[in-house]
């Protein structure tokens, strides 16, 4: 016998700045403290550990494949006990993670650190604070997801002057130390500010329609809501979600290529153009700005627009900036990092709020780990992979990058949302 939840709507958006705001800083750290930490570290850290800087960038990779792995235990972890828990946890082993790194005497405890950074990156980046949300505040959560990556946005932008001053003043053994601490005495506490448990209804609110939960499980089945007294719906009626569920990972992987490999590589591609190196790096540091910029206008304009507008918005961003390059040569540069870095920056939000409106609020945790899975995987080998592209094309790299894009919008194209009313978890 299956169990129905009544849906309703969650309770009124104001009180969601303090976890918003909370989670958004947190994510900051994380981050700053992971992903963004090899770029200042790489150098200094190869040295002392008699290591090449490349296996250190390999190690970052490393730990983003054990991350992408781990997505769906994550999201299933959050669906069934909440954000709380789970981030709170993921504090502790960031901080242990960046503790053996910032204590590391070679290969082996270099290779065990990124492990573990690898695990926290996997419970506590975006996808497990999406999901935080959405198991708070249901298929209202669309705002508190730009939200947290409004703010997470700067990660870069306070991560590398700030570990690159630790390192210069105290060696970068200090600065995972740093990083490590920070974890435990600001992450942390932030994390534990998280509701307990999903907001409660809204008293005005009317029932919507009930969805079935699987009973062992826990967790709603990915097929679309029935009635409450409808029997369990027959597994022909399942293929259409699973069709849209596959069209979506193979979307949201070909926008991970993109955004990662060139993200990755900018400056290059620049000077690739006709850039000067001090060009290339100057107009390439505009793109967190433009990234920031379009999350400002998801947030503000566009956030009571459909979300596959904003989807497509992502996916031409990178086309369209080729196409300014390649029409206007190194005259081309600051357009492309601004117009690539506008498309860049609702990628991120995209992931989130994509599969909420088009499969509802419930087991969107799990569903989020896997449609994710091979988008981080790809993302954490494009680095390489565009990296090859470029050595041997040089600028016809981009072709095939915005070729890539093309085809995730021509797969947005094809998706439509379903006319379901609005859905909530249950409460912890």
């Amino acid at each position: 016998m299956s169990l129905t939840i009544a849906v309703m709507s969650p309770a009124p958006s104001a009180s969601r700045t303090p976890a918003v705001l909370a989670l958004g800083v947190a994510q900051t750290l994380a981050w700053a403290s992971s992903f963004y930490l090899p770029a200042m570290l790489a150098v200094p850290m190869s040295r002392e550990l008699g290591v090449a800087v490349p296996t250190v960038y390999a190690l970052l990779s490393m730990a983003l494949v054990v991350s992408a792995l781990l997505g769906p235990l994550a999201g299933r972890l959050i669906d069934r006990h909440g954000g709380r828990p789970v981030l709170m946890a993921c504090s502790g082993v960031f901080a242990l993670g960046l503790a053996v790194l910032a204590t590391a005497q070679g290969p082996l405890t270099l290779i065990l650190a990124w492990v573990l950074l690898g695990v926290a990156m996997g419970f506590g980046l975006y996808d497990a604070a999406f999901a935080a949300l959405v198991r708070l505040y249901g298929t209202d959560a669309r705002t508190a997801i730009t939200g947290i990556t409004l703010l997470a946005g700067f990660a870069s932008t306070v991560g590398w002057p700030l570990t690159a001053w630790l390192d210069a003043q105290w060696g970068w053994r200090v600065a995972c130390g740093s990083w490590a601490l920070l974890h435990l005495v600001v992450a942390l506490p932030l994390n534990a500010l998280l509701p307990r448990k999903a907001s409660p209804p809204s008293p005005a609110a009317a029932p919507a329609v009930a969805t079935a939960v699987a009973p062992v499980a826990g967790l709603a089945p990915v097929g679309a809501p029935m009635c409450a007294e409808a029997p369990p719906a027959p597994a022909r009626s399942q293929r259409p979600v699973a069709a849209r569920e596959g069209l979506l990972a193979v979307i949201f992987a070909l926008m991970s290529v993109v955004s990662t490999g060139v993200a990755t590589h900018l400056p290059a591609v620049l000077q690739a153009a006709g850039a000067t190196l001090a060009v290339a790096v100057a107009t390439a540091a505009l793109m967190g700005p433009a990234q920031v910029a379009a999350r400002l206008v998801e947030l503000g304009l566009m956030r009571r627009r459909s979300p596959l507008l904003t989807a497509r918005a992502a996916a031409l961003g990178h086309p369209v900036a080729v196409a300014l390059l390649v029409v206007l040569g190194p005259l081309g540069a600051l357009p492309f990092a601004i117009v690539h870095g506008l498309g860049n920056g609702l990628v991120t939000i995209v992931r989130g709020t994509l599969p909420l409106a088009l499969f509802g609020a419930t087991g969107y945790g799990v569903r989020q780990g896997w449609l994710t899975l091979p988008a981080r995987l790809l993302g954490a080998l494009s680095p390489w992979l565009f990296g090859l592209a470029l050595a041997r094309w040089g600028l016809g790299a981009l072709w095939l990058s915005a070729a890539l894009a093309l085809v995730g919008f021509a797969g947005l194209a094809l998706l439509r949302l379903p006319s379901v009313t609005k859905d909530t978890p249950t409460a912890a």
